[in-house]
């Protein structure tokens, strides 16, 4: 299937990569080779991947910036390229640009996950909180006293008004928690009220033990706020053991976010606790993490209270952070066979490197929740079992794997995502052909691609 053309645009003209081709042509001379030369890369709004080669992060910085502009003029949040270099300055450059049934590959001008179905998310970000029965609020949860305790800390500060709160409740879609309202009502976290005192906001942080959001910017971390690329998010699984504080989800509608440590991690009040929780307990919600989120005390009082005279309660296991059978990465380091990883249970199996033959599928094909498998380089002794995997959403093969299943129609039908894993000679080229063919055989749109020429001089 032929992709079609994108129209012409200042993106597409070789004017804009003429700086790019010719710090790619410099390097690919510089190797001593006569060519022809292929280089790939990516490019995204501040942001670049051009491959090895270079380390003059200036240099670089004046040859992308055309491009740079050039996505920003269009409203194209990302490019990825393959260029063909001759010794005589000749540049063809096929250019892939942004598809709607495609997340961008990472650092990499092969592309990322597919998306077989529109809309289509991980599994863990469609899971909503288990109800827990007989959750209350924890012992030391008093917004009396945290309220006296933050008028105590910070003298004179703007609280929020009546209509304040009830607007921040309307945009919320529920009513704040009593704590949560005390502590807006003490201090409404308005950039505009401590700036003109650069001791304000530290006396702030100090009082709360955190930044805190303004109530205007207080809001929802539901699964949607954490958002995660297939290739990750599908090897995720949904851990809460019987004895945790917090449910290991993505994100959760009782999760409101209030504040921030200053390192990018969130604050938030959680209304749907674990198991062993606390309603209205504060847990720390991870950037660097995809799923789950660490209890940091019962409640807000606590958290303010803890630094003076409470000692910080114990945050126990990290949600999610667990071993279990749910995910299995059979490895030369981790579960020895698909047969030690079979398990009612199992939700993520992985293939990676190990020393024995190529496996069989055979003791996982009847497991009701598999729902994801990545499978490496000559890990299958036989691809077509996959298609005896009913319960597939996501699957990452090489593309020889791809090809054999697509030759025998043996990809399941009920795939939402899919993923190419090629090897290191594997051209971007050959990647996209494969997954516009994925694509094709499911309806969804291809990548589009644009051939840009010219020459150095």
């Amino acid at each position: 299937m032929t992709p079609p053309a994108a129209p012409a645009t200042p993106l597409t003209d070789f004017a804009t990569w003429e700086p790019l081709s010719r710090l790619l042509w410099e390097r690919c001379a510089g190797t001593g080779g006569e060519g022809p030369f292929e280089r790939s890369g990516q490019l995204s709004r501040g942001a670049w991947s051009l491959g090895p080669g270079g380390s003059d992060f200036s240099r670089e910085l004046r040859a992308v910036e055309p491009v740079l502009a050039a996505l920003a003029a269009s409203a194209t949040a990302e490019v990825a390229f393959v260029a063909r270099l001759t010794a005589s300055g000749a540049v063809t450059l096929r250019l892939f640009l942004p598809s709607p049934a495609v997340e961008p590959g990472i650092a990499s001008a092969h592309p990322g996950a597919l998306l077989l179905v529109e809309g289509a998310v991980p599994e863990p970000w469609r899971r909503l909180p288990e109800p827990v029965p007989g959750a209350v609020a924890s012992p030391s949860a008093d917004a009396a006293r945290l309220t006296r305790t933050l008028r105590a800390r910070l003298p004179g500060a703007t609280g929020a008004d009546a209509g304040a709160l009830a607007a921040a409740e309307a945009r919320l879609g529920r009513p704040l928690p009593p704590e949560l309202r005390a502590l807006y009502t003490v201090v409404r976290g308005e950039w505009r009220d401590v700036a003109d005192d650069p001791e304000a906001a530290e006396r702030v942080h100090e009082a709360v033990s955190c930044e805190l959001l303004p109530l205007s910017e207080v809001y929802v971390a539901d699964a949607a706020s954490r958002p995660c690329p297939w290739v990750f998010g599908a090897m995720e699984a949904v851990l809460t053991p019987p004895d945790a504080a917090v449910q290991g989800l993505p994100g959760s509608p009782g999760w409101l976010v209030f504040g921030d440590n200053g390192g990018g991690d969130r604050l938030a009040v959680d209304l749907t606790p674990g198991p062993g929780g606390h309603v209205g307990q504060v847990v720390l919600i991870g950037h660097e993490e995809s799923v789950g989120a660490e209890l940091l005390a019962g409640s807000l009082t606590s958290l303010v209270l803890r630094a003076g005279e409470e000692e910080e309660e114990d945050a126990g296991p990290r949600a999610g952070q667990v071993e279990c059978p749910e995910v299995a990465y059979v490895n030369a380091r981790g579960v020895p066979s698909v047969a030690a990883a079979a398990h009612p249970a199992l939700e993520v199996l992985s293939l990676g490197r190990w020393e024995s033959p190529p496996t069989s599928l055979a003791p996982v094909l009847n497991l009701p929740r598999l729902r994801s498998l990545s499978a490496g380089p000559g890990t299958l002794a036989d691809p077509l079992e996959i298609g005896r995997l009913d319960g597939l959403e996501f699957l990452r093969l090489p593309p020889a794997e791809w090809r054999a299943l697509l030759a025998a129609d043996a990809v399941p039908r009920g795939l939402l995502a899919a993923a190419i894993e090629p090897g290191r000679a594997d051209s971007p080229l050959a990647t996209v052909a494969l997954a516009n063919e994925i694509l094709g055989s499911r309806g969804r749109p291809p990548i589009v691609e644009q051939v840009v020429s010219g020459t150095l001089a």
